[in-house]
């Protein structure tokens, strides 16, 4: 490494943010842009330690170590080429994922890692300020088509791939845009959106083609028989829901409905106001508290809510890791995110056991206190008590993919948890269809998403080759 005592002379900076007065009256990244030097000094802190640990801990298994010594040396433009061997689209994962790597570098035992999201967010935005997202043409075509279905992470990177191995792509997505939950689920904040339209611009020059708005739906059979091939990108966007008395009145919504139509909102779209769901003045309730329930803060606090209260079903984690969670294994401890900082509040171990209202809207949340035993969650007598609530956001993740369409109308084979089943190489049970992504590995990360996606374009690109394709 540059400076293999890096480490020992300089502490890990926290990437810095705007102000929280500031930020919550817009909806640009809150994020500030590190300086050139700044980031040179946090790359220098990559220790030479043997066995890079952060590769286990990345999906991706990006290159870490060698791009964070080529910015420590000053060659950014390298780093450029060294970041996107592994990765198609790093300045989303440098925003929005919760960086796995960094959990299990080897500096993270006392919890001071190298920040490696700060560095491949700096490299990515590098790639951008100076032209450097060149279209990456197939020198020779095979004449051979792929349909994608589902133009999310996944289908993204799968398309991406597979174009530049030589095969005429197109990707179907049902939403009047591309991008899948990074385009209408993470908030601008936290991803501005003109990122994705780059990605767009390159991968048509590729020569991948876009058709949007396209619910494929039972569709998909005439699809399979176009095509050579076929690949089922289309996410785990099934919510779980919370089938309780009163979950029916109004004011009760899934997430992903609120946060859609505030990402449309910033997009200048058209949202109508029979349905348009806001926090503005409302007492605001989140169940859920994982990065969706964040978002969902975040969202309502820029909405100018009178007030926000975030809760958990599970007991509130430690500030430390367990004996039983040891690292380099993702730490399961008590996180706090931007939105949270916000001004929202927070508790823990709360079960929603009904929902009341007035004239069809919600007016209270009646809820318990849980403890977890044996696995269960057994209610704590005495602990009963209600809220007052005028808008309840369920932000308790998905349960797979939605049910119907073009799964029932392919007859793919399904797994114990409801996922589509696939082999290593992304083939499913009907020949020639594959599947990438949450479609078949429930809810997970994007950046799972985006290594599932490249992992299944080799299993196209090699199922094209043995049929002789």
């Amino acid at each position: 490494m540059g400076d293999p005592r890096g480490f020992l002379k300089l502490e890990r900076i926290k990437e810095k943010e705007r102000p929280v007065e500031e930020r919550v009256k817009e909806w640009r990244e809150f994020t500030l842009h590190a300086s050139e030097d700044d980031v040179c000094k946090q790359a220098s802190r990559c220790m030479d330690c043997g066995i890079p640990f952060c590769h286990q801990g990345c999906p991706l298994g990006n290159l870490i170590p060698e791009w964070n010594d080529l910015v420590y040396r000053g060659k950014l433009d390298e780093a450029v080429v060294r970041l996107h061997e592994t990765n198609n689209f790093p300045e989303v994962t440098g925003r929005v994922c919760p960086a796995p790597c960094e959990a299990s570098c080897v500096l993270n035992i006392d919890n001071t890692p190298v920040t490696i999201k700060v560095v491949e967010r700096t490299i990515a935005d590098h790639a951008i300020q100076t032209g450097r997202l060149e279209p990456e043409v197939a020198a020779h075509r095979t004449g051979k088509r792929v349909a994608v279905v589902g133009a999310g992470p996944a289908g993204m990177a799968c398309g991406q791939q597979l174009a530049r191995a030589g095969h005429d792509v197109t990707l179907y997505e049902r939403d009047d845009r591309v991008g899948g939950l990074l385009r209408y689920g993470i908030p601008d904040f936290k991803l501005e959106k003109g990122l994705l339209d780059l990605r767009v611009a390159q991968m048509t020059a590729e020569g991948v083609r876009f058709e949007t708005g396209a619910d494929i739906g039972a569709n998909v059979v005439e699809l399979r028989e176009r095509f050579d091939a076929l690949v089922l990108t289309g996410g785990a966007r099934a919510p779980r829901d919370l089938p309780v008395e009163g979950r029916a009145l109004g004011g009760v919504h899934f997430a992903m409905e609120f946060l859609a139509q505030q990402n449309r909102r910033v997009a200048s779209d058209e949202v109508p106001e029979a349905g348009a769901i806001w926090a503005t003045g409302k007492r605001v309730v989140v169940i859920g508290g994982g990065d969706t329930g964040s978002d969902c803060v975040g969202t309502s606090i820029r909405h100018g809510a009178k007030s926000v209260l975030n809760v958990e079903l599970f007991p509130k984690p430690g500030l430390a890791r367990s004996a039983s969670n040891p690292w380099p294994e993702w730490p399961f401890v008590l996180r706090t995110s931007s939105s949270h900082e916000e001004g929202a509040e927070r508790d823990w171990a709360v079960m929603t056991k009904r929902f009341r209202g007035d004239s069809g809207r919600v007016t209270h949340l009646d809820g318990v206190r849980v403890k977890l035993e044996g696995g269960k969650f057994v209610e704590l007598a005495g602990t009963e008590f209600s809220i007052e609530v005028d808008l309840v956001l369920l932000a308790m993740g998905f349960v797979g993919p939605e049910r119907g369409g073009a799964i029932e109308a392919l007859g793919v084979e399904l797994d114990g948890r409801g996922n589509v089943k696939t082999a290593s190489s992304g083939a499913t049970s009907v020949a020639g269809v594959f599947a990438a992504g949450d479609i078949a590995r429930g809810q997970s990360l994007v950046v799972w998403a985006i290594a599932d996606g490249r992992r299944v374009a080799k299993g196209v690109d090699s199922y094209l080759s043995l049929r002789g394709f």
